[in-house]
Formats: C-alpha cells, sequence, structure tokens
C-alpha cells in the first residue's frame, strides 16, 4: 500500500447529519425531488434537504443501508447524511462506507437503530485525493452502466404494457377500424399494415362487456394445465441443488435476477415435480398475494411452496398472460377475492375461477413476437448487470484497502451505453 494513506475517524472524514422528518401527507407527489427512508426513496417532493449528491445512510429501520443520490433530495428523520463539495470524493465516500458493514451496529435491540457516535468512531485508510477520485470513477462507472440497464428494461416493460392496453384492454385497432381510420393494405402510426388484418373491424356484447368479434371470455385456469403449489423447503446460499424461487424475488421488478436466487436441497425424484421451464407463469398466494412472473431465461429451478404454477395450455398466449397479469384488469379481480381478515391470501381455486378476454391466436402471436424481442433485450441486460455487479463488488475491498493499485485499472471505466443500446 502506498504510504499516502492515512487512518482516520469516520466522523473527521464523512460526518452523519441528521435527516429531517417530512411525513408523507406533507410531500409534493408531483415534484421530482427524491425522499429517502432507511430502505431508500419512499416517495418525492418538490423542494430538497440537501443542495446536491448525497450519501444517505439508514439510522432506523433498516439499519447501516447505504443509499447515493446523484442529484438534491429530501433524506428524512430515520436517515443520517453525508454531502461533499466534490461529487467525485463523495461518491468514494459513498463506497466506503458501503464497506464498512454499517448494518452490523445495530445499537437497540427493540427498534433497530444505528449510534452516530459508534459510527464516527470508526477508523477508515483513506488515499489520497486523486486516487479517491480514480477509485469513485472506477466503481461509479460500473454503477452507471448498471443503473443504465435498468432504465432501458424500466422503459421496455412500458412499450410492452403500453402495447397490451391498447390492443387488449383499450381495442384501439379494432376501434380504428370501426371508425373508418383504417383501410386494407395500410399501416398507422405503431402498427405496420399486415398486422391491422389479424383484428376484426367491429365490437360484440359478452358477459365481460364488449370485446372484438370473434374472440372469446374464458378463464385463466381454461388456459393453463391443473395448477401446482410449490415446494416446501428452506433457502440457501450455498448451491445445494437446483435454484429455489420465491415470492421476494418475483415481486420487486418485472423480471427475474437469477443470479440473486438462493438454492435448496432436494431430491432428483421431488425436483422433477417442481422444475421450471420457460414459459412457466408463477403466482404469489400469500405474503404478497398476486403478483406473478413468467419465468424466462429459467436455469435449473424450483418453485416456493407460496408460489402456485400455471403452465398455459398454448405457448402462443404466454405473453399475453404474462402482461393480463400485470393489468390493472387483473389486479380489481384479484383485489375482490383475496381472503382472510389479517393475512390475504389467495388460492388456486380462486386464481383460476379469475375471467378475461381471450384474444384470436393470431394477434396473441403477434403479440408474442414482439414482446419476445423486447424481452431477449431485458434478460441480456440482466445478465449484463449481474456481470457488472460481480465485477464491482469484488473490487470494492480491494480498491479500498490498497490491494489494487487503481492504476492498474485503467481503461476499464468505458463510458457507458448510450440509452437505447444493448450493452
Amino acid at each position: 500500500m502506498a504510504g499516502e494513506w492515512r487512518k482516520v475517524t469516520v466522523a473527521a472524514f464523512a460526518p452523519f447529519a441528521y435527516g429531517k422528518g417530512l411525513p408523507e401527507h406533507q410531500r409534493d407527489s408531483s415534484g421530482h425531488v427524491p425522499v429517502f427512508g432507511s430502505n431508500g426513496v419512499v416517495g418525492f417532493h418538490g423542494e430538497a434537504l440537501t443542495s446536491g449528491p448525497t450519501v444517505v445512510i439508514g439510522r432506523k429501520g433498516t439499519v447501516g443501508a447505504v443509499h447515493y443520490s446523484p442529484k438534491p433530495c429530501w433524506p428524512i428523520d430515520t436517515t443520517f447524511y453525508v454531502v461533499d463539495p466534490d461529487p467525485c470524493v463523495l461518491r468514494f465516500k459513498y463506497y466506503l462506507l458501503k464497506a464498512l458493514g454499517l448494518e452490523h451496529m445495530n445499537a437497540d435491540s427493540a427498534v433497530p437503530g444505528l449510534n452516530r457516535d459508534a459510527a464516527h468512531s470508526r477508523e477508515v485508510l483513506v488515499p489520497p485525493l486523486a486516487e479517491q477520485r480514480a477509485i469513485a470513477h472506477i466503481l461509479g462507472a460500473l454503477d452507471d452502466k448498471i443503473e443504465l440497464n435498468r432504465r432501458m428494461n424500466a422503459t421496455l416493460e412500458a412499450m410492452a404494457r403500453a402495447l397490451f392496453k391498447s390492443w387488449f384492454v383499450d381495442f384501439d385497432p379494432v376501434r380504428a377500424k370501426m371508425e373508418g381510420r383504417w383501410r386494407r393494405g395500410q399501416s398507422l402510426p405503431g402498427l405496420p399494415a399486415h398486422l391491422w388484418d389479424l383484428f376484426p373491424d367491429r365490437l360484440v356484447d359478452s358477459e365481460l362487456g364488449e370485446i372484438p368479434e370473434g374472440w372469446e371470455t374464458a378463464t385463466l385456469g381454461e388456459l393453463c394445465e391443473k395448477p401446482q403449489y410449490g415446494y416446501t423447503a428452506s433457502a440457501a446460499e450455498r448451491p445445494v441443488g437446483p435454484h429455489f424461487l420465491r415470492i421476494t424475488d418475483i415481486n420487486k421488478q418485472p423480471w427475474i435476477e437469477w443470479s440473486s436466487v438462493p438454492y435448496c436441497d432436494i431430491t432428483e425424484e421431488e425436483a422433477r415435480k417442481y422444475l421450471l421451464r420457460d414459459g412457466d407463469v408463477v403466482i404469489a398466494r400469500m405474503a404478497d398475494p398476486g403478483h406473478a412472473a413468467l419465468v424466462e431465461d429459467t436455469p435449473r429451478a424450483v418453485f416456493a411452496s407460496y408460489l402456485i404454477r400455471f403452465r398455459p395450455l398454448d405457448p402462443t398466449y404466454g405473453r399475453f398472460l404474462q402482461y393480463w397479469l400485470r393489468s390493472p384488469l387483473y389486479w380489481e379481480l384479484v383485489h375482490g377475492r383475496k381472503t382472510g381478515s389479517t393475512r390475504a391470501t389467495l388460492n388456486a381455486q380462486m386464481l383460476s375461477d379469475l375471467p378475461l378476454t381471450v384474444p384470436g391466436k393470431g394477434v396473441a402471436a403477434a403479440f408474442r413476437t414482439i414482446i419476445d424481442a423486447w424481452r431477449h433485450k431485458v434478460v441480456h441486460n440482466v445478465h449484463n448487470s449481474s456481470t457488472l455487479a460481480a465485477l464491482r463488488d469484488a473490487l470494492l475491498p480491494k480498491l479500498l484497502s490498497g490491494e489494487i493499485d487503481v492504476s492498474a485499472l485503467d481503461g476499464l471505466a468505458d463510458p457507458p451505453a448510450q440509452a437505447g443500446e444493448v450493452p
């Protein structure tokens, strides 16, 4: 390690300031300033408490969690925060604090809490200013690429939901034909001519209201094989068997990060009953009932007992079901069927009985083709982010201890891809 590194306290290098209370009813939800709690962004407001990039540390609740806001924000009173006039130095402080293990410094057994004096007394090794900036640049570039992938995936997801709504909720192509806004062989914005031919030109009555002529109504159960409850086991971090998909792996974002899904110990005979395959749909029956995912890019994996598997009889309808299960139509049905006075639950029969409008197979196939292309990009981005995160996590302790000289990593932090590109 270079001799210029020095040992200082957290208080001297990155002093914690107390966040300020901002009850939800006092927030301006139309604002664009992120409001941070101990577990991350909890809302938005029109005014910021800080004047620039900010490091936020969980004080109560999610103790010791360290978050980075690239812009002014409002850390509430369950947090501490750190600022610095130099954004690069502040980002170095963020990585340094993340590596300290503050989450293990719970000072209150009744209500989890981080004691500022105890955190301030911790000693840390700090390199010269130029090296702080270089380390922040290397690690920050990796995080920026991960964030870009997340934004790209969010955009692709929004596009898919908008297309589902247009075709299967608002029936826009059908209405365009009904209103004379389309003629055979003509393309309109967002839909090439050959796809218009797949849609009928009038709506008819059904038990679910008006639906396109030739489309049908059915239940989820009628479109799928007999539903199956998942396997009861404890999750393991070590690869003692196949991946073990749980509710917490499907209810945070509209894709599955298989690299973070744990494993379970299961016999080969039992595993055959519960093995997942691409196109399976899993729905949470309790804890967070109703949340669903279509399984894609599947490694060897089984699913947990709080999930119910629905396997589409016709894979053509898989993508349609994937986005129906994320639509307001679906959630309205789910909220009307949950049972339990203290803990809401669903069961296979309730879910099987959910009614929906089923499009013609040609329309479903066209939707699948479009969504497949978008979802392949999503999967690629998830893989890329997993690789980048593993590299960042491997570099973090080595860079912060001086074990790796940052100059040896020249060229690693290339500029991130532009929005819309697949890295």
